[in-house]
């Protein structure tokens, strides 16, 4: 197999599983603070607050994966320039 066509199974195989990595972060964001709700009695305070941080390390996510992207695209004009 060519390289191009490994590196763009990888990248497929990458991006697809990006919404998985986010719904992940978030759903354990809601369930730790669910869980120290009942612990600790706190109302649903906790699960807003701990939301709040799955729905960020979600965004993160995909913040590095365009970071990743840009990366690629500057490596390849670069590689191209110089062929």
């Amino acid at each position: 197999m060519e390289e191009q066509t490994k590196r763009a199974i990888r990248d497929l195989g990458y991006y697809s599983s990006l919404g998985l990595s986010v719904a992940l972060a978030i759903f354990i964001g809601v369930f730790t603070g669910v869980f120290l709700d009942r612990a600790l009695g706190t109302g649903p305070k906790l699960m807003f607050v701990f939301l709040g941080l799955g729905i960020l390390a979600g965004f993160r996510n995909i913040w590095h994966a365009k970071n990743r992207i840009e990366r690629r695209d500057k490596e390849d004009t670069s590689d191209e320039r110089s062929d």
